[in-house]
């Protein structure tokens, strides 16, 4: 199955990491299970996937408010990265989308734009042997706001020298893709991978 791009030529192709380059989405749901277990805190799958893009600590705090707990966010954010990073060796790529990797690659420059940590990132895109095929990584600890605001996507435009209007943004997340349109960039959704 290949994945439909939207009409045009575009001078950089901008990838969202988990759950569009990396069938990553299931293990960070085991991660977070795992992780909020010892606080007996409820994520149930489907607000999970609702809440695809945020960053960890923004979720950790929601489910505080949420089950009136107080869980130590860096604790916990903490435990779920290291839980993740146990789980590595299972992940998959999305083959839809290394597809698309593969043909481009040298043809255009690539960014990734994730809410992920930059060590969460480069284990992932090393796992599948793909780190080296990115010109330019944005990740959490890069930006301050996070999607659906345009910030990321717009400095991965700027450190690859791209007008915004020329890049193409991968995503599979409601709030990844409102991100892309508000920072002026075509999108191609990704359909979210629940392998689990």
């Amino acid at each position: 199955m290949t994945l439909p791009l939207p009409p045009g030529e575009f001078a950089a192709y901008l990838f969202d990491c988990d759950g569009t380059i990396v069938d990553s989405m299931p293990l960070h749901y085991v991660a977070w299970q795992r992780a909020l277990d010892e606080w007996g805190c409820e994520f149930p799958e489907d607000l999970f996937y609702a809440w695809g893009g945020r960053p960890t600590a923004d979720i950790i705090v929601a489910l505080n408010e949420r089950h009136g707990l107080a869980m130590p966010v860096a604790t916990v954010a903490e435990n779920r990265e290291r839980i993740y990073q146990e789980l590595l060796p299972q992940v998959a790529a999305v083959p839809e989308v290394v597809a698309h990797i593969h043909e481009a690659h040298r043809r255009v420059p690539f960014a990734v734009v994730s809410g992920s940590t930059r060590a969460a990132v480069t284990a992932s895109l090393e796992a599948l042997d793909l780190l080296d095929r990115f010109d330019v990584l944005v990740c959490a600890e890069d930006y301050t706001r996070a999607k659906p605001d345009p910030e990321a996507f717009l400095l991965a435009a700027r450190q690859l020298g791209v007008p915004p209007e020329s890049c193409l943004v991968f995503e599979d997340t409601d709030l990844g893709i409102q991100a892309a349109t508000a920072a002026g960039m075509a999108s191609v959704r990704v359909p979210q991978q629940r392998t689990a």
